[in-house]
């Protein structure tokens, strides 16, 4: 008898230790996210609470299917994705290669290189909205005094021009990701295939384009399913450079959904826009996941 209870106790233990852990994310995770579920099925309105109680099914989903600011915002959003994982990706490319090559003074500059990504983005999206200020940002102040403009560039009021400056500045604050990620591929990639190329007369380019590319490859996918996730969540640079301006056109999805929900007080429609960006995320996240995988397939990393 004495044996069971000190098996059952040895059983219990991981589990009693484990429980303010669960809790915790209990609290802080899971009862959030059941709330703002809940809501999205409701008419819920933060200057009618009794509106929370009031089930409306799947009526905020219907909505959003016509709801054209819904969906600009939407495309704005997988644009601003496709542009900054891209430009990331080649720029973090190009600066691990440039590292790579180095021999002295390489441990001072990777970490010079992790600066950027060590700042909030609210940090940063200030530090460009000075920089890119009409009147008195360094940027015009720089192109006037070189006599390259005469007048200020209207940055972050122009609409195309503020989108260039948000994505300038995402672009900034995250290609060290990509760098990081692609020079520690780098460093794990044997001599021997690069050895051989060269003895079999292959330049510097077939080198890069058949052994090292395809072995940095799945290095790569795991740095754009990271940042995917982080852009496709992206709101305290777009909200401080230009609140979503000028007319909205530099909006995208959470600071749509910030807006609707905080500013027009309709946190149900809100929440339902919230989980269908959640679903963006998820797309994302499954599609680099397979490019991942069929990358390493391709090197026989996985069978």
């Amino acid at each position: 008898m004495a044996r069971i209870l000190t098996s059952r106790r040895a059983a219990l233990t991981p589990l009693l230790l484990l429980l303010p852990a669960i809790a915790t994310m209990l609290f802080v995770v899971a009862l959030p996210l059941v709330f703002s579920l809940w809501t999205s099925f409701t008419p819920y309105r933060l200057t009618r609470p009794d509106t929370l109680y009031d089930v409306i099914g799947l009526r905020n989903y219907i909505r959003l299917m016509s709801d054209a600011a819904f969906w600009v915002a939407f495309g704005r959003t997988v644009l601003f994705l496709a542009i900054a994982l891209n430009v990331e990706f080649l720029l973090g490319l190009g600066i691990a290669l440039l590292i790579n090559r180095i021999t002295w003074g390489q441990r001072g500059l990777r970490t010079i290189m992790m600066f950027p990504m060590m700042f909030s983005p609210i940090l940063v999206g200030f530090q460009f909205k000075f920089i890119f200020n009409d009147n008195i940002g360094i940027l015009n102040n720089a192109l006037q005094s070189l006599g390259l403009t005469d007048q200020a560039i209207p940055w972050l009021v122009d609409a195309r021009l503020a989108m260039f400056s948000i994505i300038f500045a995402e672009v900034w604050m995250s290609t060290s990701v990509f760098a990081i990620l692609l020079l520690a591929g780098l460093f794990a990639m044997p001599r021997d295939p690069l050895e051989a190329a060269k003895v079999d007369g292959c330049n510097a380019w077939q080198v890069f384009r058949h052994i090292m590319l395809p072995f940095l490859m799945p290095f790569a996918f795991i740095a754009m399913t990271i940042r995917s996730l982080d852009v496709a969540r992206a709101y305290d640079i777009v909200a401080v450079m230009t609140g979503g301006g000028p007319a909205g056109r530099t909006e995208l999805l959470w600071t749509l959904i910030a807006r609707v929900g905080y500013d027009n007080a309709r946190m149900g429609q809100a929440n339902a826009m919230a989980y269908v960006s959640t679903l963006l995320s998820v797309l994302f996240t499954w599609y680099f996941f397979r490019k991942l995988v069929a990358a390493r397939r391709y090197m026989g990393g996985a069978q």
